[in-house]
């Protein structure tokens, strides 16, 4: 009898144990999207979304809303793009950052995972994590023939995680902005593969002897240099990506630069 309910005991104990087990893979350690836990967290986690724009649109009339970027319709963001909240916009630096997002709770979800780029800043989240997608986006994540539905239940529960960018055939971009001079340039910045976001950006003039100058963000990815004096290019632009590492685009920007201009490097976090 004694040895019975010594066996009773220990597998009680190991059900205990079991279910412990569970509910900590389950639930996963907490998230903090700094530059060490990039992909640090292969858990997904809850959030909600909504969604603005034309129902098969890219949200804010396919300019990029507060991070700048330009034609995001087209490739490769493809129109599927997201506002974020704060935790995911981080004041700019979240821009350009992808996620995997899928659906639950609703019969029209298909469950299947897609990737969408924050582009945009939400202002009036409805949870903790907010993903305010792009018509597009938001039908992507239904069942075949159900895009419809499912933007007619205006407000749903996903799950997301941050996954490395991946821009096929594209190296960084630099789109110089209009306003730029010789005294004052700016700059938005696109398509990093891996993390898909900048957090500096530093700027090397013609003749510098290699000194490099630190350039501010001017809103979502746009970075400026008030620089004082009259620039002298060619420019080379360095930029550091939110795990810390860097790629230098040697002299992107010629001497005969233009604003509104389009300069692709030869860069990219991909090798």
């Amino acid at each position: 009898m004694a040895a019975l309910s010594s066996k009773a005991v220990a597998l009680v104990a190991l059900v205990a144990l079991a279910s412990l087990l569970v509910t900590y893979v389950a639930a996963g350690p907490p998230v903090s999207y700094n530059a060490s836990a990039f992909t640090a967290d292969p858990n997904w986690e809850n959030a909600r979304a909504t969604w603005y724009g034309a129902p098969t649109g890219a949200g804010p009339d396919d300019d990029g809303g507060a991070c700048g970027f330009k034609n995001v319709n087209q490739y490769p963001f493809s129109a599927m793009t997201s506002c974020g909240n704060e935790p995911l916009f981080k004041d700019g630096k979240g821009c350009g950052s992808c996620y995997q997002i899928r659906c639950i709770n609703d019969q029209s979800c298909s469950g299947s995972p897609e990737t969408v780029v924050i582009t945009d800043m939400n202002y009036y989240p409805v949870s903790k994590y907010h993903f305010d997608l792009s018509g597009t986006a938001f039908g992507a994540l239904a069942k075949p023939g159900l895009n419809d539905k499912l933007r007619h239940s205006g407000i749903i529960d996903i799950q997301f995680k941050r996954v490395p960018c991946n821009f096929p055939g594209l190296k960084v971009t630099f789109h110089v902005e209009q306003g730029s001079n010789p005294v004052y340039f700016a700059v938005l910045v696109e398509y990093e593969d891996g993390d898909g976001d900048v957090v500096q950006v530093d700027l090397m003039e013609a003749n510098s002897g290699g000194a490099w100058t630190p350039m501010r963000e001017s809103w979502g990815s746009i970075w400026r240099l008030d620089s004082g004096h009259r620039l002298q290019a060619p420019f080379s632009l360095r930029i550091t990506n939110e795990s810390g590492k860097t790629l230098v685009a040697d002299k992107v920007i010629p001497a005969n630069w233009a604003p509104s201009a389009v300069y692709r490097s030869f860069v990219q976090y991909s090798g």
